[in-house]
C-alpha cells in the first residue's frame, strides 16, 4: 500500500493510492495515519479493504507528511562511506544518532524555509524507515518485523547552525520544514529489498546526488536494533538513515541553497518530492 495524508496543514486526512494512481479517502476507516495506525494489525485491516470501492479524492490536494501525530524523528549521520569522505570525517564504527524536532516534518512538496541568519542551507536525500511495533532490545535478525514501511525524506540541514554553533547537530536539523517526508509511506511488503533502491536529488534541475541504499554502512536491521537498545521505538516513529555523497557542503567550492532555489528528489519505488526555498 501507498499510504498518504492529504489536505490543508493541520487538517490532513488519511488516504491511499490505488493501482491506477488515484487518491482514495481512508477517513471512513481510520482517524489518522499516526501511531498504532502503522501496527501490523492495522495495516492488515487496511490491506484487506477493497481500495477501488473507497471514495475518490478529486483534484490534486496538497499532500502532507504521511505520518501524523508527534512521532520521534530520529536520524542517522554519516551512514554512507563516500558521504563521510566528502565531509572529511572517518567512517563511523557505530551509528551516529541525532534527533530532528518533529515540528520539522512537512509535506513532500511544501516550501522549505531558509531560517533567519542562515548562511549554509543544505540538502540530503534519505531513506526513512517507519516503525510499526513497539521495539525494545530487538535483534538484527528480527528487526524488520518491527518496520511498517518506508518513505523519502529530505534531511534539510543548516550547516552553520549544525557545525559551527557549539554542539548538537539537532540545532541545524530542526527548523520548521526541515523534514519533508513522503509523498507516501510504502508498506514493507511492497519493497523486496530495501537495500537496492536508487536515490537522486537535483537543485534547479542540476543533478547533485546520485546513490543507492546498497552503499549504506549500517543497514536497516542494524539501525533498528541499535536504536532499540538506546530508546524504545514506538509505532509511527520515523528514522531517517543517512545520505549518499553530493551534498552542498561537500562540493568544491561548497554550494548552499538560496531563496528561490528548487530542490527535487526521489527514491526508486518510494516516489518523488519537490520543494521551493522561501525566506522564514
Amino acid at each position: 500500500m501507498k499510504l498518504v495524508r492529504y489536505g490543508a496543514v493541520g487538517h490532513e486526512k488519511p488516504g491511499v493510492i490505488d493501482r491506477s494512481g488515484q487518491l482514495r479517502d481512508l477517513s471512513g476507516q481510520i482517524a489518522d495515519l499516526a501511531g498504532d495506525a502503522f501496527s501490523p494489525a492495522s495495516l492488515a485491516r487496511l490491506g484487506a479493504l477493497d481500495v477501488d470501492g473507497l471514495p475518490v479524492v478529486p483534484g490534486q490536494p496538497r499532500l502532507g507528511a504521511p505520518v501524523g501525530g508527534a512521532p520521534k524523528f530520529i536520524a542517522i549521520g554519516l551512514n554512507y562511506a563516500d558521504h563521510a569522505a566528502e565531509s572529511n570525517m572517518p567512517i563511523p564504527a557505530e551509528p551516529i544518532v541525532f534527533m530532528k524536532a518533529n515540528n520539522a516534518l512537512c509535506g513532500p512538496n511544501d516550501d522549505v524555509e531558509k531560517p533567519r541568519g542562515s548562511t549554509k542551507l543544505d540538502w540530503e536525500v534519505e531513506l526513512a524507515v517507519i516503525i510499526g511495533s513497539r521495539a525494545k532490545y530487538v535483534s538484527e535478525a528480527d528487526a524488520l518485523d518491527y518496520v511498517a514501511g518506508y518513505a523519502v525524506c529530505n534531511d534539510v540541514s543548516e550547516r552553520h547552525f549544525q557545525i559551527e554553533r557549539l554542539g548538537q547537530w539537532t540545532k541545524g536539523k530542526s527548523h520548521d520544514t526541515f523534514g519533508p517526508l513522503g509523498p507516501w509511506v510504502v508498506t514493507k511488503d511492497e519493497i523486496a529489498d530495501v537495500h537496492k533502491l536508487d536515490m537522486w536529488l537535483d537543485v534547479n534541475g542540476r543533478r547533485c546526488q546520485t546513490g543507492s541504499t546498497a552503499t549504506m554502512i549500517f543497514k536497516v536491521p542494524k539501525i533498528v536494533s541499535y536504536l532499540s537498545e538506546l530508546m524504545t521505538l514506538m509505532p509511527g516513529d520515523i528514522i531517517t538513515t543517512g545520505t549518499p555523497p553530493g551534498v552542498g557542503m561537500g562540493k568544491k567550492p561548497p554550494q548552499f541553497l538560496e531563496v528561490g532555489d528548487v530542490v527535487t528528489l526521489g527514491i526508486d519505488r518510494l516516489g518523488e518530492q519537490k520543494q521551493t526555498i522561501v525566506a522564514a
